[in-house]
Order: structure tokens, then C-alpha cells, then sequence
């Protein structure tokens, strides 16, 4: 397999083997997956021996809400292309988007852009710091890899990021004097938010409106109210589910405003642009600091975000999306209880996941990787939904996956053992070097 091969090169030569940990092979099939893409079009992927997979995992890190290579968002940057990506001057297309941004959230005034989603972060932790004027802050859920964010994990046992959310992260590089200066709380545990403000001089709220659960017994309005009650800045990281149930942020559905929020994966559908939208008398403290960065200013991020932005309204994106996600997860349980499988569901349906309740989970997910590889799947225990999923893609899906699912009840009813249906080691579950 030559992205296997070119992936062993790799890992000589690019510390980790990949830039993302997510897209490391070790995450899905060690040995076999095939690593490399040489085109992706819709929801098809080919890879470097040009075998066509139909992605029905997760699509590009849920980047491409759209379908991969969308044409008009390729035709919008087309055009950016010929007219020249990059001069002294600035593009006006970031001020369209700007403009476009402010328009779908309505109780913002004023937008500054990166290109990556731990910048948005590192952008809104700095200037929601400079509006407040104090340095700690309350987190839930992911937020990227910078200083501010992994020094969590210099805090003591049961305030880091191994109990809240991920496991196995060292913090080596970041500055010791960093600690207990971020504290991780629980979604939906008011209480746990309440005493760690009530006990550190807390200037900021940073959490994902929803990850795996919606919000219970009116979570994020008390999270609101109790930002407003302490002049605390309040900020969405809608990063990854902005753009999945509804025309902007997720945080649209409970009625409930940020001071800032965060855009980025679904914004560019696959092109690099991410945004911190924000109140002005917020968004002004980016002035009495310094945020600045070169290639924040091409111009293919802002045409690709406008385009995306375009189409998504046109065809209401969301609303189809989430539909899919819906009838996957529906599918999900049928395939499962039929052959006795117990399984987990989480996740909002457009990014939906599964997980085996079983001591070899990791087993079974692994073989579950390798069985779907072989019949010209990319597919894993997690379904992020584009357009480009048609009906006939998806029931060929589900056909492959009732195949996998007895083969896992024949290992539970110990009928067979899974570690000799496996042709590969078992896939990583978390951080872990390479060498």
C-alpha cells in the first residue's frame, strides 16, 4: 500500500507522523488505513493506489458539511486564484464576511478572522482576558492546543483535562507558572461552574454550547445569567457545531447570547477560515493588545467562507444534515438491537458517534474499521453528515455495518474471538507516541 509506505516515511521525518492527531492511522486501522488521499470528491476519497472509499466517517474532521470539493465554493476560489491570493492590500472579501457574520448573529457587532480553530480560541481567550482584566478562566469542553488551554493539565488531579475530557495530554513546553490559571468544569453541572467561581477569581466563561448531550435544566441560560451576575465575559466555542442544526450557532436554539463566539471547520467547507464574532465593547480590548498574523490576511479563507455561507442558506444545509444524522443514529440502534449489540449513541445527530459497552471495545472498533476498509469504506464508530450522503450511499452503509454487527455478536456470545478476526493491532483510543 503506498500510503502505508509514504506513512512509515513519515513518521521518521514529521515528529507524530501527522500534523492533526485525528488523522493519525493509528486512530483507525494501524498498518492498514490507507493514510493518503490523492482526490476527494462528494463524500468519495481516493487514495494513493486510487481505490475509491465512500467516507462515512468523518469527513475531513467535519470540515466539509457540503460534500468535499463543493463546485461552487471551488468555482468562488477559482476566481480568488486568477485575481491573486495575497498583495500588500488588504482583500475586501473579509469585510463581506465580516459584514455576512454580524447579519447571522445579530447580537455581535464586530468579527476578527484566523484560519485555524485553536487560533479563533487563542484570539477570544486573549481579548476576553483583556476585557475583563483578569487571567483565569473557566472551560468546558475542547478548546485546541495552545499554552493557555493545555496548561490545565499542570493543575492537580481531578482539575485537568484527563478527568474532563482528554486523557494522556503532557503539557511539556508549557510554562509551570501557567498553572491554576484555567479550571475545567462539567456540562450540565452548574454547581461545579458556581464553586469554582465562587473560589477563584474567575474573568472568563469559555464552553462548546453542546458536545455529546444538550443542555438540561436550562444550563446555559443559568451560564448566562451567572456571567452577567459577576461581569464575567462569556464566550461560545461553536467551532465544531456551528453551522449543524441551525443558520449560525448552536447556542440559536436555547435562545441564549454570548458576549463572543467562535466559527471555524463547517465555515470554509474545507477551506482554511475561522471567526471570533463578538460584542463591541468586547471586541474592541483586540486594540490594547496585540493579535496579528500574515497569512490571516489571504484571501481564499474569506471567498471560500462567503460562498459556504451562500449555499448553505440556499439549500438550508442544516436542516438536511441534521436529518441524516438523525436516520443514521435510528439505523445505528435497529442494526444493534437485532443482533444484541449494546452500544452507546452520542453526540448531536449531525455529528453523531457510537460506543461498544463491552471490556474490548477497542477490539471491536478496530475490527468494525477493518471490515467496513475491505467492502470500500472509510468508516469508524463516527458518522459526521454532508450532503453528498445520498440514500443509495447510506444503505450500502447499512448493509456492511449488519454484516459487522453479527460478526461482533458471534465475539460476545464468545462464539469467536475477536483478536483472530483482527488483521491488525488494536487502534490507539487516545495520545500515544509513535516511537
Amino acid at each position: 500500500m503506498k500510503g502505508q509506505n509514504l506513512y512509515n516515511k513519515a513518521k521518521k521525518i514529521i515528529p507524530g507522523g501527522t500534523m492533526l492527531l485525528s488523522k493519525r492511522p493509528e486512530m483507525f486501522l494501524p498498518d492498514y488505513w490507507p493514510s493518503y488521499y490523492s482526490k476527494a470528491k462528494g463524500c468519495e476519497i481516493w487514495d494513493l493506489d486510487n481505490k475509491k472509499y465512500y467516507d462515512c466517517s468523518i469527513m475531513g474532521i467535519g470540515t466539509n458539511t457540503l460534500g468535499y470539493g463543493n463546485s461552487e465554493v471551488d468555482k468562488a476560489v477559482k476566481r480568488t486564484l486568477r485575481s491573486g491570493n495575497m498583495s500588500t492590500l488588504n482583500c475586501p472579501e473579509e469585510v463581506y464576511l465580516a459584514e455576512k457574520l454580524i447579519e447571522i448573529n445579530p447580537w455581535a457587532q464586530m468579527v476578527r478572522f484566523a484560519r485555524t480553530g485553536g487560533e479563533a480560541n487563542a484570539i477570544a481567550i486573549r481579548i476576553a482576558r483583556a476585557a475583563s482584566g483578569k487571567d483565569k478562566v473557566a472551560i468546558c469542553g475542547y478548546h485546541g492546543w495552545h499554552d493557555w488551554y493545555l496548561s490545565v493539565n499542570h493543575n492537580t488531579s481531578g482539575e485537568n483535562l484527563n478527568q474532563h475530557l482528554l486523557p494522556g495530554l503532557d503539557p511539556n513546553g508549557v510554562p509551570q507558572e501557567l498553572k491554576n490559571t484555567v479550571y475545567p468544569f462539567e456540562y450540565n453541572n452548574y454547581e461545579m461552574l458556581l464553586n469554582i467561581i465562587n473560589k477563584n477569581d474567575i474573568g472568563v466563561i469559555k464552553m462548546e454550547v453542546v458536545r455529546n448531550s444538550y443542555p438540561e435544566d436550562n444550563f446555559i441560560l443559568k451560564v448566562r445569567e451567572l456571567a452577567t451576575k459577576k461581569n464575567i465575559v462569556l464566550i461560545f466555542d461553536e467551532c465544531t457545531s456551528g453551522f449543524r442544526e441551525t443558520y449560525g450557532g448552536i447556542h440559536k436554539k436555547f435562545n441564549v447570547e454570548p458576549d463572543l463566539a467562535m466559527y471555524g471547520k463547517t465555515l470554509g467547507n474545507g477551506y482554511a477560515i475561522t471567526a471570533v464574532v463578538g460584542k463591541r465593547e468586547i471586541m474592541e480590548f483586540a486594540q490594547k493588545t496585540f493579535i496579528s498574523s500574515t497569512f490571516w490576511t489571504e484571501r481564499i479563507g474569506p471567498t471560500a467562507g462567503l460562498k459556504t455561507l451562500e449555499v448553505m442558506e440556499k439549500e438550508k444545509s442544516w436542516e438536511i444534515i441534521t436529518k441524516i444524522g438523525k436516520h443514521v443514529q435510528k439505523k445505528w440502534r435497529e442494526i444493534a438491537n437485532k443482533h444484541d449489540v449494546n452500544i452507546e449513541i452520542n453526540g448531536i445527530p449531525a455529528l453523531s458517534t457510537f460506543s461498544f459497552n463491552y471490556c474490548n471495545a477497542p477490539e471491536f472498533k478496530t475490527f468494525l474499521t477493518q471490515e467496513f476498509l475491505k467492502k470500500g469504506f472509510l468508516g469508524t464508530t463516527s458518522f459526521y453528515a454532508s450532503l453528498a450522503h445520498t440514500d443509495e450511499i447510506l444503505n450500502k452503509y447499512f448493509e456492511v455495518l449488519d454484516e459487522i454487527f453479527f460478526e461482533v455478536s458471534n465475539c460476545i456470545l464468545d462464539k469467536k474471538n475477536i483478536k483472530n478476526l483482527l488483521k491488525s493491532p488494536t487502534a490507539h483510543s487516545g495520545f500515544k507516541r509513535l516511537n
